[in-house]
């Protein structure tokens, strides 16, 4: 799986405003999610619009303006972070994974294509921004990070 740098931004701009609003800084501007995270400014305004779009973040206008959560933070999943800037979570060839079939030898592939996205599905819809930002990563979560070969390459 590729997680694109606009999901990446998009993600680390979520945990800037999630810590704004746990230390009631109010607003933050996206010149200013840039610089705390080192982020492109204008790659990130596009990113932000995208999180807008899909209800997650709020505009404020005003000398005082930027962007807020437009829910709390124990309510944002990372999968809604991912799908709000680049779509569905796993695709083949632009198809979902159950509408995709083949013939012979590949007959079952669907069946995987569904079993990753389940994964996927997993991990993402049941951790929050707040569990991010907390540290406190769910128990199955935790787990699959401590499996022995977790942090390998292969």
């Amino acid at each position: 799986m590729d997680i694109s740098a606009r999901t990446d931004y998009a993600v680390r701009a979520m945990l800037t405003l999630a810590a704004a609003h746990r230390d009631d800084a109010g607003p933050v501007s996206v010149e200013a999610l840039a610089r705390r995270q080192d982020l492109p400014r204008k790659f990130l305004e596009a990113v932000v619009a995208d999180l807008r779009g899909a209800g997650l973040v709020l505009s404020r206008r005003g000398a005082h303006g930027g962007y807020v959560l437009a829910l709390p933070a124990t309510e944002v999943t990372l999968g809604d972070v991912f799908r709000a800037v680049d779509g569905p979570l796993a695709e083949v060839r632009g198809l979902r994974p159950q509408d995709t079939a083949y013939e012979g030898v590949a007959q079952h592939l669907p069946s995987l294509w569904v079993a990753v996205r389940s994964s996927l599905r997993d991990v993402l819809d049941r951790t929050t921004l707040a569990d991010v930002l907390d540290g406190d990563l769910p128990r199955h979560v935790r787990a699959l990070v401590e499996e022995p070969d977790a942090w390998r390459n292969r």
